[in-house]
């Protein structure tokens, strides 16, 4: 994503500020959205974060109650 981002913004001579820069960068980004493939298995991943939030609050109640 990064090298698409910098080959689009390549030809750009004069950055004016930043607001020129961000728009540069998302427009690299859109082109760099197409070529990203899916994460296999992104549909459980709510359910993984879930999981993982739950296993860090009992870590964290148990290592509360052992102090």
């Amino acid at each position: 994503m990064i090298e698409i981002c910098r080959d689009h913004a390549a030809n750009v001579k004069r950055w004016r500020d930043g607001q020129l820069v961000l728009r540069w960068v998302a427009a690299g980004m859109d082109q760099a959205r197409r070529q990203f493939r899916r994460v296999n298995g992104h549909l459980h991943l709510a359910a993984l974060r879930t999981a993982l939030d739950a296993t860090i609050t009992a870590v964290t109640l148990s290592k509360e109650d052992a102090a």
